[in-house]
Parts: structure tokens; sequence; C-alpha cells
């Protein structure tokens, strides 16, 4: 768990404010133990209630719009998808304590796949893959475009260009800028998103992934729900996954080559911009977003 603060308009959390939002307003929980949990989460943070239960508080402005999108649509959605994911068990309200809507959830079990081993990464593959397929497959209900709510996850790559070329000209003393370039490029020609749009979970990268004993078993954070592009999903082939079960991952999904190249150039927008933004603050984030960059860089020279 961080304790750092990540951004300029955060707000500080603690185990006494938490004891205070349960007092006033879930006293039937207000005597359980409460610890901070850890987690490389940057929009929240999360406090262990008791052996079964966590509270999560957003702690930046763009964060607050999640809480009822979460407690809306994850109920809904939860009977439909392969792997376990949160369970809302209450909302709470802003208070003189904290301005804020926030939310008390079912502890998952397991731990993030930045601390626990997978035992089969090709199985590991497969399931996300199914995971995935599973979220696409909705087609009968109607979630909410990209936005703020979800930090625009699964918009038209191209609209991620200035944003993306800025991190590759930040990053030129570690990376090579015509290499990043030019597959930058090759990802936003590729042709868009011309079908539905489907549902996404929008963050797919280790630490919102679950695994008990060796396997995947959940997906957490759903701040970047929404539906749009599914090549935001699929970015998880070079963001989690290996090259050496990236093909797998691939064929169970039945990628086309133009979401497979924006995909790719997803992974490598995510890393180029988290990379310098929470390298000091999030070393856990950091790490992914620098896999990310060399993953995505390795496939494209060896395509």
């Amino acid at each position: 768990m961080t304790t750092t603060k990540m951004h300029d308009d955060e707000i500080d959390t603690s185990v006494s404010l938490v004891v205070q939002l349960l007092h006033a307003q879930f006293p039937q929980w207000a005597s359980l133990p409460i610890e901070p949990a850890r987690s490389a989460g940057t929009g929240n943070a999360l406090y262990r209630l008791g052996d079964d239960m966590v509270v999560r508080l957003p702690r930046i402005p763009s964060a607050v719009d999640q809480v009822d999108k979460e407690q809306k649509w994850l109920p809904i959605l939860a009977p439909r998808l392969p792997l376990s994911i949160p369970t809302p068990l209450g909302r709470g309200k802003p208070n003189e304590d904290y301005p804020w809507h926030w939310s008390v959830y079912r502890w998952l079990k397991g731990r993030d796949a930045t601390i626990e081993p997978i035992v089969n990464p090709l199985q590991a593959a497969t399931d996300l893959a199914q995971f995935i397929a599973a979220l696409q497959q909705i087609k009968d209900i109607d979630g909410p475009p990209p936005g703020q709510h979800n930090f625009y996850r699964g918009v038209p790559l191209a609209t991620r260009d200035q944003e993306t070329r800025a991190a590759i000209a930040d990053l030129h003393d570690v990376l090579d800028p015509d290499e990043v370039t030019r597959l930058w490029e090759t990802a936003i020609e590729a042709p868009v998103w011309n079908d539905q749009p489907v549902w996404l979970h929008g963050d797919l990268h280790a630490g919102n992934l679950l695994v008990r004993k060796g396997r995947l078993s959940g997906v957490i954070d759903f701040g970047g729900l929404g539906v749009g592009d599914p090549a935001c999903d699929v970015m998880a082939a070079w963001v989690f996954l290996s090259a050496e079960n990236r093909g797998a991952f691939r064929a169970a999904l039945q990628v086309d080559d133009a979401t497979w190249a924006r995909a790719r150039g997803w992974a490598l927008s995510f890393g180029l911009i988290a990379l310098p933004y929470y390298q000091t603050t999030n070393p856990v984030l950091a790490a992914i977003a620098r896999r990310a960059i060399n993953e995505a860089l390795a496939d494209y020279k060896s395509a």
C-alpha cells in the first residue's frame, strides 16, 4: 500500500476516519477490526473491515463518480462473469468528516497478481480471455460511454495522441523516441472500431487481478468500467501477459488484426503516461507501466 500522495488533489484518509464514518452510518459494523489494505490503486483508499468486508474511499475528485457506477452495475454484471468481482454491501454518504460517497464491499479472497504467483500462465491467459469475452457478450444492457468516470478508457485510440506523444518526449532519455513513435503511429493508423461498443473493465493489469491457489480467481477495481473499443481490454495481452501466452489469449478472444494493433497501442500509451507520473509515488504501478512499454516494444520489433 502506498503511503505517499500520488495526486495534487488527493485528500487524506485514515483508520480513524473510517471508524467515524461507520459509527455514523453503519453502526452494525463499527466494532469490527479495521486496518489499511495493501493496494496499488490510485483513486481509492482501501480499509479491511473485519474478515470479509472492505471499505473503499475515493481520495481524488475524479474517482467519486465511480461509486454510484459500481454500486449500480457490479451486481448486474457479476452473475454473467466467470471470475469473481466485488459485491457492494453498502453505500456511504458524505458528512462533515468526508466529502464524498463511498462504499463497503464484500472482501474477495486471494492476493493480487503482483505478489501471488500464477502456477499456469497459459491457463491464466485463457481465463482472462474468457472473462473479457463474457463482458463483451453482454449485449442487452447499455453501459456508460467513456468519460471522466472511467478515465476515458475505450475512446478511439487516436484521441490519446497528444498526451502519448508528450509522454514519449518526456521519456526520451530512457527510450528510443523514434522507435516508440513508429509503434504508436502504427497503432493509431489501424482501422478504428466501427461496431457496437462493448463492455470493458478498462484497467486489466496485475494489480487488479486476484490469484488464489495459483490461478486467476477474481477481478477488482472497476473504476474503468464502461463501454467502448474492445482494444482497451485486449491491451492486457502486453500489460499482463507474456509473449509465450499472448497467442493463446488472442485465439481465445478471436481478435482481428486492427483491434490487436490498437490494443498494443493502448498498452504502450498506458505505460508511457503512467510511468513518469507514478515512478516515485507508486512503484508497483510504475513497474506495471514499464513492463507494458517493454512488452509492446519487444512485440513490435519481433513482428
